[in-house]
């Protein structure tokens, strides 16, 4: 009515009226009456803000590569902002121009240029596998841009989603990730074998060893064996010396002792014989006939009878005949029963 409207706005919006050429009211989630004619106003969204990018880039050793990812930022100083980019709201709180859509473009340009200086210092795999480096590394060059500054915003945080090779790069690294893959399984399978070959050969090694070893003590044992029936033998040897030393020590006694008897009855002997001789010594140069009849029997008839007949007997050639009566013979039989 005559120009007058009533405007409201929500409270992520930061609102700046001005009136002729003047600044009349600021802030968030204002509602007012203004006068359009003579009125101007802006509205900056102050909530933070997701900026989808995809960039492609080539690398140092020349291949192309996608980098996707999001930038999520928010307005410090709308006032600033106000100043780059023209927020101006119809009565409907409708945007008259399309520069709000300039601020993400803006920040994308800076990004992808941060983007650029660093991947291009990386080969092909370096990028593949360095995306949060890259992410770090864009979000550095934000923080610290001039022109991000200008613009009054601050970066809430930024995120590489993904790095990617295009598509026959993808399937050449694919194959050549096969490949290594298909290797290192080879080589898995080779070191299996190999433990395995490894392990039997420690497994027959302590099986030797411990042949070894019973061997060993087979050995061992048996030397023992040997041993105490050498000392058996020895021990029985010199039971058997000590045994035969005792015989031997009562041989020589018993041959002393024989010896010794021997040497008394030689003794006795030569007594006996002293003896005889002396007592004989008188008689050896007597005549035997003269010796008998000195004797206690000499006297004896029969034994003169005798004597007589051996006389007779000695001189057979010189006796013609000799006749002997029977009564002489039983008298000298009869004498010899009696002087038995």
């Amino acid at each position: 009515m005559f120009g007058f409207y009533y405007i409201k706005f929500d409270s992520m919006r930061y609102v700046l009226h001005y009136s002729g050429g003047k600044l009349r009211r600021e802030g968030k989630g204002l509602a007012f009456l203004y006068f359009a004619p003579s009125s101007s106003i802006a509205a900056i969204p102050v909530g933070s803000m997701d900026v989808p990018f995809i960039f492609n880039e080539s690398t140092a050793d020349f291949q192309t590569v996608s980098i996707q990812g999001q930038i999520t930022y928010k307005v410090e100083n709308p006032k600033l902002l106000a100043e780059q980019l023209d927020y101006t709201v119809d009565r409907k709180g409708v945007y008259k121009t399309d520069d709000f859509a300039k601020l993400s473009q803006r920040l994308i340009n800076e990004a992808q240029t941060y983007t650029t200086a660093y991947v291009q210092q990386l080969n092909l795999k370096e990028a593949l596998r360095k995306a949060k480096e890259v992410e770090a590394q864009i979000a550095e060059g934000l923080r610290q841009s001039a022109v991000v500054a200008q613009l009054g915003v601050s970066l809430v945080s930024l995120n590489v989603l993904a790095i990617s090779p295009t598509p026959e790069m993808a399937r050449a690294l694919e194959a050549e990730a096969r490949e290594a893959v298909q290797q290192e399984a080879d080589q898995a399978v080779y070191l299996r074998r190999n433990f395995a070959v490894e392990q039997e050969r420690k497994i027959r090694e302590s099986e030797l060893n411990t042949e070894i070893a019973v061997e060993e003590k087979k050995r061992q044992i048996q030397e023992k064996q040997r041993e105490t029936r050498i000392a058996q033998v020895e021990a029985e040897r010199q039971v058997l010396e000590m045994q035969m030393e005792t015989q031997v020590s009562v041989e020589n006694r018993k041959r002393k002792l024989v010896d010794l008897a021997a040497d008394n009855r030689r003794k006795e002997a030569d007594t006996q014989r002293y003896v005889l001789e002396n007592t004989l010594a008188p008689y050896q140069h007597l005549d035997w006939k003269t010796v008998l009849a000195l004797s206690e029997k000499g006297g004896s008839p029969a034994l003169n009878i005798a004597l007589a007949f051996r006389e007779l007997a000695q001189q057979n050639g010189k006796i013609g005949s000799l006749n002997i009566s029977p009564d002489l013979l039983d008298s000298l039989m009869q004498a010899g029963q009696d002087g038995n």
